[in-house]
């Protein structure tokens, strides 16, 4: 059994006293950055909010709940409200500049994921969008728990009230979730709860 997955919880009670080292936070914003995604391409952008009253705003909008206000940070997950071509094009032209080569010599794999994302349509991008969120979210969650690192994954809470909040619309983004991160209190009570999971036999099945 994982350790580190059997130590974690949804952290319901944050110790607003205890921080996390900037090294530590920046370290996890690096791998939120080098979480994968389809095509690597990185349809999001995570917004941390520190602002205890930017927090005190947007935290009725999230069921009242007190990670929004006590965690040391707030991560919200977005993802853009269009992909287009011209998001394809500019990550064609990163992956020319970081590995030296020809935009040129991408042309093929370029036309490839326009056609791809175009084959789609509008929701089913979304959506596409939207789970490729939630794959980096579980990154984090996983680097949390090995650097015991308290972090609590939230979806009760109004995504437009956020979008409109931190003015997000503006850039063209949507909150898909959030991740509150920090430090669990001492008198949480559900630090204490055994973690429950269906037996293996129950979840994985092998077709021989």
């Amino acid at each position: 059994m994982s350790y580190d997955l059997n130590w974690r919880y949804a952290t319901k009670k944050f110790d607003p006293s205890k921080k996390i080292s900037k090294q530590e936070f920046d370290q996890l914003l690096e791998v939120l950055r080098f979480s994968p995604s389809s095509f690597g391409l990185q349809p999001w952008k995570f917004v941390v909010v520190r602002d205890p009253e930017l927090r005190k705003k947007l935290r009725p909008h999230a069921w009242d709940q007190s990670q929004v206000t006590e965690a040391d940070a707030l991560i919200v997950f977005c993802t853009l409200q269009n992909m287009d071509e011209g998001y394809i094009r500019h990550f064609t032209e990163r992956i020319a500049d970081v590995r030296g080569v020809s935009k040129e010599s991408l042309a093929g794999q370029e036309q490839m994921m326009i056609a791809s994302i175009k084959s789609k349509g509008p929701e089913l991008v979304s959506q596409w969008m939207k789970n490729q969120v939630h794959i980096a979210l579980g990154v984090l969650l996983n680097e949390c728990a090995h650097r015991k690192i308290d972090a609590c994954p939230m979806e009760g809470f109004d995504p437009k009230k956020f979008d409109e909040i931190l003015e997000l619309s503006q850039e063209g983004l949507e909150t898909v979730v959030l991740c509150a991160v920090g430090y669990r209190a001492v008198d949480d009570k559900y630090s204490m709860l055994r973690k429950v999971r269906f037996d293996a036999k129950e979840v994985f099945i092998e077709r021989p």
